[in-house]
């Protein structure tokens, strides 16, 4: 797993051991999305559709803008009551690949200001490791 700073972009990587097909509803689905980013989610995945994470002492707010099962999904993230990073603010791309029987997952969070840069980069560096591990979990896979 690694995420790197590119400009004012955080490129994320990470192999998981399933399909796209079992991978894609993490971005989709509240009861997933929740087992590997954030406490409470509400999700309407369709373009336009509300994309909220909370996280107990904050939140990721936005809209899906693209939802194409099972290889890509991009959503804007912000947080409420920021002055610097808005809700819609941002935005994150995810794009799904199949390799052999597992998912390269490459996750880009752009147009993110400079003071938070380096907490995103963590964060996401983090929360996709968590992913890769739930993702592993469902597919019946031996944890790392």
């Amino acid at each position: 797993m690694t995420a790197e700073l590119h400009g004012d972009a955080i490129v994320a990587t990470v192999r998981i051991q399933a399909p796209p097909h079992v991978v894609f509803p993490y971005f989709t689905d509240p009861a997933l999305i929740v087992q590997w980013i954030g406490e409470q989610a509400d999700l309407d995945p369709r373009p336009g559709g509300r994309f909220f994470l909370d996280f107990g002492t904050i939140a990721a707010d936005g809209a899906y803008r693209v939802v194409e099962p099972p290889h890509r999904v991009v959503f804007s993230w912000g947080i409420p009551g920021s002055d610097t990073l808005p809700p819609g603010g941002s935005t994150v791309e995810v794009v799904l690949t199949a390799d052999g029987a597992d998912t390269v997952v490459v996750l880009t969070h752009r147009d993110l200001p400079e003071k938070h840069l380096d907490d995103h980069r963590a964060g996401w560096e983090e929360q996709l490791g968590r992913l890769a591990a739930a993702g592993d979990r469902r597919q019946g896979a031996p944890p790392a």
